[in-house]
């Protein structure tokens, strides 16, 4: 007779079966009602024996209502990203730069599709999922497993993998496979896209458009906010999708990458059915052209083509730049256009005060998704285009947040046009009349104080995790606190009390005494950060930092004059005359000393000043490589800490090159070239005394 622990291995290896059936081959065997059943048999029993506890197991790709906070962990192999190309002159130019590169050799060229989604690193050990990390910054990246788990093409478990327990005779795989075993490395890793399909992101708009809350604006965007996010619960109902792409590791089966892959396909990976090899560039030019059309078929979005040299020794004789390989190319689609009807153009009011054009137009297909409204940029950007009501206009979709109408289809023109597209003068939130700075292109609202959608935008600034951090707040709420007359500016919400926020009947009070522990705990956010949350015009992040390490305190800003400011490296007119401004306005000042009232961080603590130095005044430094001792962004606040500037690129003025373990070729060549130091690890501590 079958044990309870044999059963639940059994339903495992069955459950597994049936989603590489459904999710990757597209060929169920089962009906949902009987997969249901399985799969709460199987949390019955997991729930009777939870000594067999197993992260890989299916019933946790339903995920969690638990929030994660995610780690950041060093990818094995830096993820470089690929050098893009938008003309078929330039594949041309590739080609022959890959023939120069191996003398003369034959080689293979696999073609592939871009999909359009975030990257992924995923870590197997002994055919199990142990970890799976994103880009990042290509250094290092967030460990999403958890996330991850809930995507149901992805394998948890290979097939073949060890699982004769859950077999009588101890033999076949997970999936079946009776008649051949398949083996694959002890240790690799497999890089991929996370996707939302176009079905499931349609689905995931309706329903945020019938909440009320803000839609994505493409699927991209969706899968990486879903991907994200904190309970693993939201991630597996969005129906996240992966495409594998990249095998790596010590023990490949084939020195082919086409090979690898279908190898990976057959280990249980859903990896791409239109990959194909390439012999000749003709072969190239047709794969592109097949599929600039094709591509509007898809499930998903893609946005353009992968070109990669198929041998993988021979990848490694063609190495890398900096940034990107040598040995393969990413082939950018032109932004796919439609024409439609301008039926309204709106205005919207930012944070900023600064006030955006948008075009209101008939619903047109485009990209995979319905299209109403588009950007019109600015007030110089309508009179360019010499727009009217009802004008058939051409709208394009590339990489844009919001698509923009590119022309008017001049073909749709009659002579009896609707009234021309005039640029408001005065705010359509507060009344007031608007302004324009010189040297800008935009209009703005004076108004700070006193106009809604500054206030509001100003406040979802401050709450932003790069300021302070009260994750608890998004953009509806702030809205709901601020309609409902709670809060009228962010340093209202020191004086928010949890029975203000529990709802009828105390219905939310778990949520709100979370809202309130996070604005407590914004107290102790850095001065630097703090200076950065007020909404500055032109105070970003580093701007802040440089400021907080000059003045020491808030007090000190306030008083400063521009010439004080101008004495500072990378301070200019603009960003002083704008903090002088600031600190002149009465509002301003009240709220400071509020924030000052209830605690906030208005000066750099004894402890960062007894960290900061100059010994790095006036030094430029470049960071490249991988380090043993700190993260690269930690690199780069000791360098700041310490009176240096950071910056990307090498030039004459550069001080010296940070060098880590397998510094960028290119960047050592343009060193040595103008004669920039390369300082070590080990001497840059040295230098900064630590």
């Amino acid at each position: 007779m079958i044990t309870e622990q044999e059963r639940i291995l059994s339903l495992r290896a069955e459950l597994h079966r049936h989603n590489h059936n459904y999710y990757v081959l597209n060929q169920p065997t089962i009906s949902d009602q009987e997969f249901d059943a399985l799969m709460r048999e199987l949390q019955d029993l997991e729930s009777l024996h939870p000594e067999l506890f197993d992260p890989n197991s299916p019933t946790q790709r339903v995920g969690s209502d638990l929030s994660q906070e995610f780690v950041q962990v060093e990818h094995i192999r830096p993820m470089l990203s690929l050098a893009n190309t938008y003309n078929q002159d330039e594949v041309r130019e590739f080609y022959e730069r890959v023939r120069e590169g191996l003398g003369g050799e034959p080689f293979e060229i696999c073609c592939e599709l871009k999909f359009d989604g975030l990257s992924i690193s995923l870590h197997y050990e002994r055919g199990r999922l142990v970890r799976a990390v994103t880009r990042g910054d290509g250094v290092r990246g967030d460990d999403v497993t958890a996330n991850i788990r809930t995507i149901r093409s992805i394998p948890l478990e290979l097939s073949g993998a060890e699982v004769s327990a859950a077999t009588d005779d101890g033999q076949g795989d997970l999936f079946g496979n009776d008649d051949q075993k398949v083996s694959w490395p002890s240790e690799f890793e497999i890089r991929g896209e996370v996707l939302m399909p176009w079905e499931s992101f349609e689905a995931l708009n309706r329903e945020r458009e019938a909440a009320e809350e803000p839609l994505f604006a493409n699927p991209r965007n969706a899968a990486s906010g879903t991907l994200k996010s904190k309970q693993t619960a939201v991630v597996a109902k969005r129906k996240l999708d992966a495409y594998l792409y990249y095998l790596l590791g010590d023990e490949l089966p084939s020195d082919g990458h086409y090979e690898n892959l279908e190898a990976a396909r057959s280990w249980g990976f859903k990896v791409s059915q239109h990959m194909r090899k390439a012999h000749t560039l003709d072969e190239v030019f047709a794969f592109i052209d097949y599929w600039d059309t094709e591509r509007k078929n898809l499930p998903v979005a893609t946005d353009g083509i992968v070109l990669k040299v198929n041998s993988m020794r021979q990848q490694q004789t063609l190495g890398m730049t900096a940034k990107s390989p040598r040995w393969a190319i990413a082939y950018k689609f032109q932004a796919e256009q439609a024409s439609t009807v301008l039926r309204e153009v709106t205005f919207q009011v930012g944070r900023t005060g600064a006030v955006t054009p948008v075009a209101n137009m008939d619903p047109v297909q485009l990209s995979g998704t319905v299209v109403r409204r588009a950007t019109l940029h600015n007030a110089d950007f309508v009179a360019q285009l010499d727009l009217h009501v009802g004008d058939h206009v051409l709208v394009e979709k590339g990489g844009e947040i919001i698509p923009k109408i590119v022309s008017v289809d001049m073909s749709q023109v009659t002579t009896e046009r609707g009234p021309r597209v005039e640029f408001i003068r005065r705010c359509p939130e507060c009344g007031a009349e608007l302004v324009r700075y010189e040297g800008e292109a935009a209009w703005y609202c004076p108004n700070e104080t006193g106009c809604p959608p500054q206030i509001k935008g100003r406040i979802e600034h401050f709450v932003s995790r790069r300021a302070m951090n009260i994750d608890t707040l998004g953009p509806e709420t702030i809205e709901d606190f601020f309609d409902r007359g709670l809060i009228h500016d962010y340093a209202d919400l020191y004086e928010l009390q949890v029975d203000q926020l529990s709802g009828a009947n105390d219905s939310r009070i778990r949520s709100a005494r979370k809202t309130i522990k996070a604005i407590e705990d914004s107290r102790q956010v850095p001065f630097e950060r703090v200076l950065f949350a007020l909404g500055i015009r032109f105070v970003g992040e580093s701007v802040a930092k440089t400021l907080a390490r000059s003045f020491k305190s808030v007090d000190a800003l306030a008083q400063a004059s521009l010439d004080d400011f101008l004495q500072i490296n990378s301070i200019g007119a603009a960003i002083a005359e704008s903090v002088i401004q600031w600190f002149r306005n009465d509002e301003n000042r009240h709220l400071v000393e509020r924030l000052r009232g209830y605690g906030l961080q208005l000066q750099l603590s004894e402890e960062t000043l007894s960290q900061q130095s100059d010994r790095l005044a006036g030094k430029t430094v470049v960071i490249s490589g991988v380090f043993a001792h700190h993260s690269r962004d930690e690199y780069k606040a000791l360098i700041e800490q310490h009176g240096g500037k950071n910056t990307g690129s090498i030039s004459a003025k550069t001080s010296f090159i940070l060098a880590g373990e397998n510094m960028g070729p290119a960047k050592l060549e343009k060193a040595q070239k103008l004669g920039v130091a390369i300082v070590s690890e080990a001497e840059f501590l040295e230098m900064i005394g630590e």
